[in-house]
C-alpha cells in the first residue's frame, strides 16, 4: 500500500476514494480499523472511521489505530480527510486529531486545505467559501451538530490545536509547486507548521500535490488527493489496473436524514415526481408511535423508489432537540436507521442510497460492512460502492448532489445509466 488515508465518516472517505478511483489508483474503502492485513495489490486504502461528531479523545485514539494498521501496511504517505466544509467544533475534531497524527508521524508542515472546487467549496485568502458565499452564510450555520459561524479558517483551526496556524496564500500556489513548498517551509520555520492552503481550482489542488510530494501527512476535503497519485505514478509504482464495475438488479431503497439544503432539495423533487415517500417525524420516533418494523414494511410494499427521510428544516430540528436533548434524538434517529437498513437488506433490498453522514455512518455501521470496493461517480464526491456480492449502495454527504440524485444514483447502481 502506498498512500494510507484516514477519513473522519463513511460519506467523505468514499467521496475520497472516488477521487482516488478516478486518478488511477486501485483503492479500498475499510469500514473501521481492519483486523487483518491489506490485499498486497491496493494501492490506496482508506480507513473510514465514524469519528467527526464524537468527543476529541476517543476521535484521536480512533484515528491513531488507523494510523497504526495503514503503516503496518507499508504506506509511504498519509492523508487525513475530513469535510470539505470543515464542520467541526471550537473543541475538535480536526485539530485534536491533526495534532496527534503529526505528532506520530514527525510531520512538518502540513497542508489543510478542505477545497473541492467541483462541489463548490473554495479557498481563498484563508476563508472558505460553498460557491458564491462564505461558509457561515451557506446554509452550515444552522448545521444541527457542528454549526459553522466563522469561514476563516486559520482561526477555526487555531481554536482546536496545538499547533500554530499558518496561511499559503493563492499567490504562492498560482507560481507553482516550488514556490508553494518554500511557503509551507517558510511557515514552518516560524512557528506555523499547520498551514491553511488557498485552492479556487482543480488546478491549484494538483499543484499543491506536488509541493506535497515528499511530506509524510496531508489532510484536507477529498480534492486535496487530485495530485497525489501522479506522484507515485511518475515513480512507477501504479500498477495501472483498476476493477471493473459491475450493476446490481434487485429492489431499492433511499435512506435520508439529512437536513442540509440539498438534501432536502432532493426529498422535495421526490415528492414532485409522486414518489413514494415516508417522512420520519422525531416525534413519533422517540415516543414509539413509529418503528421500524412500520418504515420497512411500508417501503417493502412500495412499487419505485421508496424514500424513508428525516430531513426537516433547522427550525424543526432545533425545536424537536429542545424537547428530547440534542444527543439522545440524534442517537435514536441513527439506531432508527441503522435498525431500517439491516431490515430492507434481510427484506430483499440490494441497491441502497443514502443521505447524510451521519445517517450514512449508522447504516454502514448497522449493516457490519467491512471491505468495499469504489466504483463509478454518480455525482460529485459519491461514487457507487459495492459490498460483497449482492448489494451496491451511494453514500451521500447531505451538501451533495444535484435534485434528481436519487433516481439517478438507483439508475446507475441499477445498471440502467451508462457509467463515464
Amino acid at each position: 500500500m502506498l498512500l494510507g488515508c484516514i477519513g473522519d465518516d463513511f460519506t467523505g472517505s468514499s467521496d475520497l476514494g472516488n477521487t482516488l478511483v478516478k486518478a488511477g489508483m486501485r483503492t479500498v474503502q475499510y469500514c473501521g480499523v481492519p483486523q487483518s492485513p491489506a490485499d498486497p495489490a491496493v494501492e490506496a486504502g482508506v480507513v473510514a472511521l465514524k469519528s467527526r461528531s464524537v468527543p476529541a479523545a476517543e476521535a484521536v485514539a480512533l484515528s491513531l489505530r488507523a494510523l497504526d494498521w495503514l503503516r503496518a501496511q507499508g504506506c509511504r504517505q498519509f492523508l487525513f480527510k475530513y469535510c470539505s466544509t470543515f464542520d467541526s467544533t471550537p473543541a475538535g475534531n480536526i485539530g485534536p486529531v491533526a495534532d496527534a497524527l503529526a505528532k506520530a508521524l514527525g510531520a512538518a508542515p502540513v497542508i489543510f486545505c478542505p477545497a473541492f472546487p467541483a462541489a463548490g467549496r473554495t479557498v481563498f485568502q484563508g476563508h472558505l467559501f460553498v460557491a458564491d458565499r462564505l461558509l457561515n452564510e451557506s446554509g452550515m450555520e444552522a448545521h444541527p451538530l457542528t454549526p459553522m459561524s466563522d469561514p476563516d479558517l486559520r482561526r477555526c483551526l487555531a481554536a482546536q490545536s496545538g499547533n500554530g496556524v499558518g496561511h499559503l496564500p493563492a499567490a504562492q500556489v498560482w507560481a507553482g509547486p516550488q514556490a508553494a513548498r518554500d511557503r509551507m517551509m517558510a511557515e514552518a520555520h516560524a512557528g506555523r507548521p499547520f498551514v491553511i492552503a488557498d485552492a479556487i481550482r482543480d488546478e491549484d489542488l494538483m499543484t499543491l500535490g506536488r509541493a506535497a510530494a515528499d511530506l509524510p501527512l496531508i489532510t484536507g476535503g477529498s480534492g486535496i488527493a487530485l495530485g497525489l497519485p501522479d506522484n507515485f505514478r511518475r515513480q512507477g509504482l501504479l500498477a495501472g489496473n483498476a476493477e471493473s464495475w459491475r450493476p446490481q438488479p434487485g429492489r431499492s431503497a433511499v435512506l435520508s436524514g439529512s437536513c442540509s439544503r440539498a438534501t432536502r432539495g432532493q426529498v422535495a423533487r421526490h415528492l414532485a415526481n409522486a414518489q413514494p415517500a415516508l417522512e420520519v417525524l422525531a416525534d413519533r420516533v422517540m415516543t414509539g408511535e413509529m418503528t421500524e418494523d412500520m418504515a420497512v414494511g411500508w417501503a417493502l410494499s412500495q412499487d419505485g423508489l421508496p424514500l424513508i427521510y428525516s430531513s426537516a428544516d433547522p427550525a424543526a430540528v432545533s425545536a424537536a432537540q429542545a424537547r428530547f436533548g440534542r444527543d439522545p434524538l440524534a442517537h435514536r434517529l441513527e439506531e432508527f436507521f441503522a435498525e431500517t437498513a439491516r431490515r430492507l437488506v434481510a427484506g430483499g433490498v440490494t441497491r441502497l442510497i443514502t443521505a447524510g453522514g451521519e445517517t450514512s455512518g449508522a447504516v454502514v455501521e448497522g449493516l457490519s460492512l467491512g471491505r468495499l470496493e469504489i466504483g463509478p461517480e454518480i455525482a460529485a464526491g459519491v461514487p457507487a460502492i459495492r459490498s460483497g456480492n449482492d448489494l451496491v449502495l451511494a453514500l451521500k454527504s447531505g451538501n451533495f448532489g444535484d435534485e434528481d440524485f436519487f433516481a439517478r444514483a438507483d439508475a446507475l447502481l441499477a445498471g440502467r445509466e451508462r457509467t463515464a
